[in-house]
């Protein structure tokens, strides 16, 4: 019985982490028909897939300059960028949230402005595990619906599978990735899920020396949103579908099964490209839902 208790523990931190996926998802597809209804699409013409290869640039730069800034010593503009990023984000999602309510008809704008700073000032000041967790939510939930009403589905599996490819070469070849997070870890910012393996936990203690034993598991941000990208744009793009139809449900247990299969590699202890396998995972789950429900992806 002690046995089974201890096996539980140590693996109910990844079901955790897997449930917050799960939530992240659930707040995308809720966010999706607002924020379409606003015409909060980055591109004109989502069906294109030079869309998803702008994407891909932009990540790419982004994490040149980071690794930059890492070896320059310059980590308060990462900080300041990210930040930005976060305020605006949460902008959006409350934004888009407050639309639904004929109560702050004429004053979403207002609200959505003093929320998402209120948020973003508490997390600056006290950036606890569960206040990042929280934020890192709206942030992944808010991106995976502004980017999955923004790419059809065809430039989204494109998208997936490019960066699967990126993540894994980044993680296991050039391993510049595994450099980028040891290098802003102790910033302590809204990029990541964190969940504690103990009560005790805190993340404001957290030293990141190297060689110490983590005392909470870790995911990126990225992890969540990119799968939900397709959860997303399914439950847009698809014509005759339901917001939990074939292809979603199917999307959204795909993403789960790549995420326990992760999990399983994560346990050994060493760090692993989450991409590769919850990507590849959305994939199969949703073709698999397209094939069971009839639909036409063209």
């Amino acid at each position: 019985m002690s046995s089974s208790k201890q096996s539980l523990r140590a693996y109910l931190p990844l079901l955790s982490m897997a449930g917050l996926i799960l939530i992240v998802q659930i707040l995308a597809l809720f966010l999706s028909t607002p924020m379409e209804v606003n015409e909060m699409q980055a591109f004109e013409d989502p069906t294109q897939v030079s869309n998803s290869i702008y994407y891909i640039v932009l990540i790419l730069v982004f994490t040149l300059l980071v690794l930059i800034a890492i070896k320059k010593n310059m980590k308060w503009v990462i900080t300041l960028f990210i930040y930005f990023a976060v305020l605006s984000t949460l902008y959006y999602v409350f934004f888009a949230l407050f639309t639904l309510s004929p109560a702050l008809a004429g004053r979403e704008a207002i609200a959505s402005a003093l929320l998402s700073t209120g948020l973003t000032a508490l997390l600056y000041k006290y950036p606890e595990w569960y206040v990042i967790d929280l934020v890192g939510i709206c942030i992944a939930g808010g991106v995976s619906a502004l980017i999955g009403i923004s790419l059809s589905i065809i430039p989204v599996v494109v998208l997936l599978l490019l960066l699967a490819i990126y993540d894994a070469i980044s993680v296991y070849k050039t391993k510049h990735m595994i450099t980028m997070a040891e290098g802003i870890m102790d910033l302590k910012l809204p990029i990541l899920f964190i969940i504690p393996k103990s009560r005790s936990y805190s993340f404001l203690r957290e030293s990141f020396r190297e060689g110490e034993e983590r005392e909470a598991f870790f995911m990126g941000l990225g992890d969540a949103v990119m799968p939900t990208l397709l959860v997303v744009s399914a439950s847009v793009f698809l014509e005759n579908e339901g917001i939990f139809s074939y292809p979603v449900l199917g999307a959204m247990i795909g993403t789960l099964a790549g995420y326990l299969v992760l999990s399983a590699l994560v346990m050994k202890g060493k760090p692993q490209a989450g991409l590769p396998f919850l990507n590849t995972g959305v994939i199969l789950g949703f073709f698999t839902g397209v094939l069971l429900s009839g639909s036409s992806i063209i």
